[in-house]
């Protein structure tokens, strides 16, 4: 009688020549070969000269079509809590330190960002509120080209700004039906975060007809887990065919960073505010 541990080696070897030969492949369920399919084959996107899923060819064609937008403003100072304690007041008198009223006019510097909607117009969207008390409004482009800019119309009740510059040789973005925007379908914020530059992030919607945020001021909203921080103000959120299904107007944060809560100005409304200017 063989060795049983002889035996058990001689079966391992016949399996892996039949394995390696192919004459004992295991039959696959339909679920199995389902499973086999590449994982993102239809993914509308690839790498230019490799074969894999990419958001660069996308993000070549609509980025030069997204600004940076730069605002000198002179606004009311507000009144610090602490002005409102008489000890706290009673040492800035003691060292002659100046007491800030509030009324005070105080100049400050916003950054956000905007995008092209009309290029022989010239015509750049942003928010609102990023104009406030406006005295200078410098747009640049991709390319670095900067102008200056003038307000032409503003909504604060959707927070819908459109600025006007010299006509450019950009092509605009197009708005989607954001009414057809479904939790979950990915979507791409590009703005100016922290003024650092031209940044893009992705993410999905989290939430749509999100409603109560900045006391209800601005309607019903787009809510994404994209990265939105200070200085997206105004920018695109993108769908992956290219088109803007929202302007980027909020986010919730306990230090004013992302935490994966931004808000977006549906595309729709959006676009009514320049039917109208139109």
């Amino acid at each position: 009688m063989f060795d049983p541990i002889v035996r058990h080696r001689v079966v391992l070897v016949a399996l892996a020549v039949l394995l390696a030969l192919g004459g004992c492949a295991l039959p696959q369920s339909a679920d199995q070969r389902q499973l086999a399919v590449p994982e993102f084959a239809g993914f509308p996107h690839r790498k230019a000269g490799a074969d894999y899923p990419s958001l660069a060819p996308l993000m070549r064609e609509i980025t030069p079509a997204v600004v940076n937008i730069a605002v000198d403003a002179e606004v009311s100072a507000r009144a610090h809590p602490f002005l409102s304690d008489p000890e706290f007041r009673g040492f800035l008198e003691r060292f002659g330190l100046p007491l800030p009223e509030p009324g005070e006019i105080e100049r400050q510097r916003n950054v956000g960002s905007g995008v092209i909607v009309d290029a022989e117009r010239g015509y750049v969207m942003t928010n609102a509120h990023l104009l406030q008390g406006a005295t200078s409004i410098r747009v640049t482009l991709k390319d670095r080209r900067s102008f200056r800019a003038r307000r032409i119309a503003a909504d604060t009740d959707t927070d819908i700004a459109i600025l006007q510059i010299p006509p450019v040789e950009v092509r605009p973005l197009r708005f989607a039906d954001s009414d057809r925007l479904e939790v979950g379908d990915f979507v791409i914020a590009i703005g100016n975060p922290f003024g650092l530059g031209q940044t893009v992030t992705s993410g999905i919607v989290s939430a749509v007809g999100r409603s109560g945020i900045a006391d209800n001021r601005f309607g019903e909203l787009i809510q994404t887990d994209a990265s939105i921080n200070p200085g997206n103000s105004g920018g695109p959120l993108i769908d992956l065919s290219g088109a803007v299904v929202g302007i980027n107007t909020a986010l919730i944060g306990p230090a004013g960073g992302n935490v994966g809560i931004g808000f977006a100005v549906p595309a729709n409304r959006a676009r009514a505010i320049l039917a109208r200017l139109r």
